[in-house]
């Protein structure tokens, strides 16, 4: 059961991670994660929860891009199917790594996004035919989303926009359409598998990722009203604040 006196702080922080979700191409689960271990949740169990709490905010958001028609069939396919693959691949292999090692590795993921994302010139980034001609490339960058959603409990759209936007030169807005799909693949992949091992709390993921899907189809419906530097600054703030607290908590686990 969840105590009644944290559903209205799953409520708020569903609507947070909603709002970035949307926005940002991410699942949420770098606002679930923290706020479930906050919450004194195990780090597996907590990292299993968070990927059900991604499945109804991811498609949310992807439900917005498909209906706006700005979401390309070819590269789409091919990061969703990546992600959803991938992700059934290393889902079994969390349960058998360290509380500790989970979170060092999500410290080290968020210090090299940060400094990858950054602003592309127009004359950089690349066109419709470019993009399709890269799906294999997209296809890679899914797999990491998988390896993510499995392992750590995150969607994986915090670690392919910037690779999206920097290694494949997709536009920033584009490559938040794909994240989106992408995560909503890899987070139902790592639920299934979860779901079977009979890890994390379904009910309470179920609570934040149905907040969270209000806020995510909002923010996902206005993506193009948003520069592309202020995605880029809050990408990078984003992955700042969560290397430290998710250092902090390693180090924790570590001592202890």
């Amino acid at each position: 059961m969840i105590p009644w006196w944290d559903v209205p702080i799953l409520i708020a922080l569903g609507l947070l991670a909603g709002g970035l979700a949307g926005l940002l191409g991410i699942g949420g689960g770098l606002i679930f994660a923290p706020l479930l271990l906050w919450l004194d949740l195990p780090p597996h169990q907590a990292l299993a929860t968070s990927s059900f709490a991604i499945v109804p905010t991811a498609l949310a958001s992807t439900v917005t891009h498909l209906r706006s028609g700005h979401l390309p069939a070819r590269p789409g396919l091919a990061i969703g199917l990546a992600a959803f693959g991938s992700a059934f691949l290393f889902g079994g292999l969390a349960g058998v790594v360290s509380g500790w090692v989970l979170l060092a590795m999500q410290t080290l993921m968020y210090i090299v996004l940060a400094l990858c994302v950054r602003v592309r010139p127009e004359q950089e980034e690349a066109t419709d035919e470019d993009i399709d001609s890269r799906a294999p490339l997209l296809a890679a960058t899914g797999c990491i989303a998988g390896w993510t959603a499995g392992m750590l409990g995150l969607g994986g759209g915090l670690v392919m926009v910037p690779l999206m936007n920097g290694a494949i030169a997709v536009p920033i807005h584009l490559a938040v359409r794909l994240s989106s799909l992408a995560v909503l693949c890899s987070a139902s992949a790592a639920s299934l598998q979860f779901l079977h091992e009979s890890r994390g709390v379904p009910l309470m993921g179920l609570l934040l990722g149905g907040v969270a899907a209000f806020a995510a189809q909002w923010t996902a419906s206005r993506l193009d009203r948003f520069d592309a530097a202020v995605l880029v600054r809050c990408l990078r703030g984003l992955a700042v604040v969560l290397a430290l607290d998710s250092s902090r908590r390693a180090l924790q686990i570590w001592l202890g």
